[in-house]
């Protein structure tokens, strides 16, 4: 019994492993796009106690709080749809936190959603950029 608890904590801790190498490779192939766009990547993965911004940018004037949604395949639909109205608000409550934090709330700002599609082998086929995608 004790061989099958432990294996089952393995097998988790590897789904769980393969999901964050997941979601980096996807935040590398977004920073990639943005920066080829003209943005200047300032931070990754912004963590404060609200939760995480995968990355903060700037656009010419705009700072930019960027949410990576990524998916290799598509099974479970599209990435951008799994930016839920609760992981909405908690990127806003980060962005606020973010904005006072470094004394810049009067600064001009947006929320930019990043989808990057992977192929079943994980190759990169599409990275879409929404800009203004969340609004308070």
């Amino acid at each position: 019994m004790k061989k099958q608890i432990a294996q089952s904590t393995t097998n988790s801790q590897k789904k769980t492993g393969a999901r964050q190498g997941l979601g980096r490779t996807g935040e590398r192939l977004a920073a990639e796009e943005l920066s080829h766009q003209g943005y200047r990547i300032l931070e990754q993965n912004f963590r404060c106690s609200y939760g995480e911004i995968d990355l903060v940018a700037e656009d010419e004037h705009d700072l930019i709080f960027v949410e990576v949604k990524t998916r290799r395949g598509n099974a479970f639909g599209l990435p951008e749809e799994a930016v839920t109205r609760r992981k909405q608000q908690k990127i806003v409550q980060v962005a606020s936190y973010y904005l006072d934090l470094h004394a810049c709330s009067n600064r001009s700002w947006r929320i930019d959603v990043v989808a990057v599609q992977l192929s079943r082998g994980g190759k990169p086929e599409e990275i879409r950029v929404y800009q203004h995608a969340i609004t308070e």
